[in-house]
């Protein structure tokens, strides 16, 4: 006799998070790594923008300029930076801080992920924006750039570039940073279980297994 195996419980996740977050990519790759671990489960990532540097200029700022503005002065960036640089190495990302140049506008990665959306999972694009920049030191606020991370996986650069060179939308990523700040989120990451559920910061795989278990229990 057959026996129809019940149907796995699904979980919607909103990821709210910024691209030039250091913080962020290591949240995400601890709850990208929770989730696969939990084949359980039918995961829906939703990814929400959040613009740590809203008034950057369209094309960045130098790196040194905006680590003295930020925290005072290299000596201090240097410290934190060791600290997620020794926590990245944990969880396979190799954070370098010192391959960065200008520290670039978030906006245009933002936007290409909600171009790209349509088109399948984002998961793959948004660890390719996120080690271009952080382990390789690309400029992730270049158009070029960021059409050839879409080409590795799998989308026609030409149109990625076609569309970032509009202003499509840009009201739109925006409208989200707003409604982040408005349900009280100031600083990411900051993942949304189930619509009820939130915790902010890189957490630990366990405390993100608890977040989830609570989350189906209540649902």
């Amino acid at each position: 006799m057959n026996v129809l195996a019940p149907p796995r419980p699904r979980l919607s996740v909103e990821i709210v998070f910024d691209l030039v977050c250091p913080w962020c990519y290591l949240g995400v790759r601890r709850l990208l790594r929770v989730l696969a671990e939990r084949a359980d489960l039918q995961a829906e990532l939703l990814w929400r923008p959040f613009l740590l540097n809203p008034d950057i200029a369209p094309g960045g700022v130098p790196r040194q300029d905006w680590l003295t503005r930020k925290f005072g002065g290299e000596e201090r960036a240097r410290r934190l930076h060791g600290t997620i640089a020794e926590l990245g190495q944990a969880e396979g990302i190799a954070f370098r801080f010192d391959l960065m140049r200008r520290i670039p506008s978030s906006l245009d990665g933002h936007r290409l992920l909600r171009w790209a959306a349509p088109q399948g999972p984002l998961d793959g694009l948004v660890e390719r924006i996120f080690q271009a920049y952080f382990s390789e030191g690309q400029d992730i606020g270049q158009h070029a750039v960021l059409a050839a991370l879409a080409a590795a996986e799998g989308l026609d650069p030409a149109e990625a570039r076609q569309f970032l060179a509009s202003p499509a939308e840009t009201e739109w990523v925006h409208l989200e940073n707003l409604r982040a700040h408005r349900l009280g989120i100031n600083g990411v990451p900051c993942f949304l279980v189930d619509g009820q559920h939130a915790i902010a910061g890189a957490q630990e795989g366990e405390v993100l297994q608890r977040l989830i278990e609570v989350a189906l229990t209540t649902s």
